[in-house]
Order: C-alpha cells, then structure tokens, then sequence
C-alpha cells in the first residue's frame, strides 16, 4: 500500500508541516471545497505564493539501502483557478541527497490556466536517479493573472509523493 508523504495535503490544519516560502498579496488561504469529495483548498492571491514541504525519508520509515536503490518516487498535485479569474500555477520537486544537494528535479513549465473551475492533475515519476536519496522537497503555489486585491489564484489540493515499500 503506497502512503502519500507530505502531511496536510489538503489544508484540513491549515498550514501546518508547510513552510510558506512567498506569499505575496493578501497571502496564502485555505478555503473549504464546495463538494463532499475533498473538504477544503489552498489558495494564492495577486501576488506570487509558494509553499514548501521537505520529505525526511529515514523518518519516514525507509532505510538508507533501499533509497540507495533509486526507488520510483510518484509525485501528483490538483491546481484550478477560479470560473471568474484564471491564473498561473508553479510546481518544483526535488530529490535530495545526504547534504541535501539536487540529485534529480521535476520542474515543468508555469501553467497559465484560464478562468475555470476544473481541476488538472500533474503527475511525474522519477526513475533511474541512482543512490542517495534522503529527502524531497515539495513546493507549490502561483497567483492570479488579473491582479485582483483578495484570494482569487490558483488553487491547489491533494498533493502527493509516494515511494512504494520496501519488497
């Protein structure tokens, strides 16, 4: 069974196990989800917000020799905008070593999303990274593209870094 890493995916104790690294505008938010399937949201402003969090994989029950042997490293997130206000959105991930030097990054380009109220997943696995692996950094967020005073960017939800366990 694959259990997802980071804490807090949804906002359900607000921001905590999250560094918020940029939260310009009126700041991050968390909001509640108008349907039943996820209870609440992240939420950016007109001004760029990011959030991070940093994977600890020795305390996270993985042992050194079997992160040594570049185990498939699952990565998803949820982003949306607004139906009134679109906006960008910004994902970086991050396999760490020891020292807590890159040994692999998952970066796609900024998304421009239209004003909608459709939820997109991004999802990227790493392989083949070779050995070293200690931590993932985690960061995430965007801002709107109408500059609008509030809490009208994009949205994100249902974060996930999964390594399945050890055989």
């Amino acid at each position: 069974m694959l259990i997802n890493l980071l804490k807090n995916s949804h906002g359900d104790k607000g921001f905590n196990y999250w560094e918020l690294t940029k939260s310009g505008g009126d700041k991050w938010r968390v909001e509640p989800m108008p349907d039943d399937a996820v209870a609440s949201y992240f939420c950016t402003s007109f001004q760029l917000c990011l959030k991070k969090q940093v994977i600890i994989l020795l305390q996270s029950g993985y042992d050194a020799a079997y992160l040594d042997s570049a185990p498939e490293v699952t990565v998803k997130d949820w982003y949306s905008s607004r139906d009134d206000c679109g906006g960008v959105y910004k994902l970086t991930v991050s396999l760490l070593n020891e020292n807590r030097k890159v040994i692999a990054t998952f970066k796609p380009a900024d998304v421009t999303v239209p004003a909608e109220t459709t939820w997109t997943q991004v999802t990227h696995t790493f392989k083949g990274y070779g050995p070293g692996l200690r931590f993932i950094s985690f960061e995430h967020g965007g801002q709107d593209n109408k500059n609008w005073q509030g809490s009208y960017g994009i949205r994100v939800t249902g974060s996930s870094v999964t390594i399945p366990p050890k055989p």
